[in-house]
């Protein structure tokens, strides 16, 4: 066998430090990202460098225990798709029934370390519109131009674009249309970035829920701190 089933694909918030600040109760679903699957699948199809310097070598992400499971998850994705997105509907299903006991709204991040439409392929494959749990709130950030634009209008899912050092050509269109853009940034943050005030995107995993149509400005982390191939901005140069 390629993969086990695991007990629950979301993880809570409060296992991540920055979702840990979180002002909503948050479920993260972490997969291996880019090609780190048995089948070399890429999970994160428009990915720059970044697959370098992710943040799957961040935090409790750089154990083995930790990267096992999440490959383990992503060879049960990409061998049973189905099977897993049934499972990942349940889970959803019985987060919001809890949710509307308790009378709170939770955060969901379907793509903590991958970058995938969970929202298009829950509706293919478990006829489940995910917008129609009202207690649920979604959001990722994302490299792909296209998924930005398309779910730009719904207000129950903010994606924010992650800049790195080859998509900087669709970032003016972006702006313009009011989505968030995330920047790594090596050193301090800076106070503005692109003509735009930059908001610390560390503060918590959700400051862009409440922050549309801004620079989200993130620390390296992990092998992103050695990182020389432009998906980090230095703050000592000028931009």
């Amino acid at each position: 066998m390629k993969y086990t089933i695991p007990k629950n694909l979301l993880s809570k918030g409060t296992s991540n430090t920055k979702t840990a600040k979180n002002s909503l109760k948050t479920f993260i679903l972490y997969l291996a990202p880019y090609t780190y699957n048995s089948k070399g699948i890429n999970l994160c199809p428009m990915a720059g460098n970044c697959a370098l310097n992710c943040l799957y070598t961040a935090g409790r992400g750089k154990f083995s225990y930790v990267q096992k499971a999440r490959i383990n998850k992503s060879n049960y994705f990409v061998y049973d798709k189905e099977r897993f997105i049934l499972q990942l509907a349940g889970e959803l299903i019985k987060i919001n029934k809890a949710a509307i006991k308790t009378g709170e709204q939770v955060a969901i991040r379907l793509n903590g370390t991958s970058d995938i439409d969970f929202i298009y392929l829950l509706k293919k494959y478990a006829q489940l519109d995910p917008f129609e749990l009202d207690h649920l709130i979604y959001y990722d950030y994302t490299k792909i131009p296209g998924k930005v634009k398309k779910y730009l209008n719904e207000p129950r899912y903010i994606l924010t674009f992650s800049r790195d050092e080859k998509n900087a050509e669709f970032i003016p269109d972006l702006l313009k249309l009011g989505a968030n853009i995330s920047v790594v940034f090596k050193g301090q943050l800076p106070k503005v970035h692109w003509g735009r005030p930059v908001i610390d995107g560390d503060k918590s995993d959700i400051v862009m829920i409440y922050n549309k149509g801004s620079i989200l400005g993130l620390r390296a982390k992990g092998d992103a701190k050695k990182d020389t191939t432009g998906f980090v901005v230095d703050t000592n140069l000028n931009f």
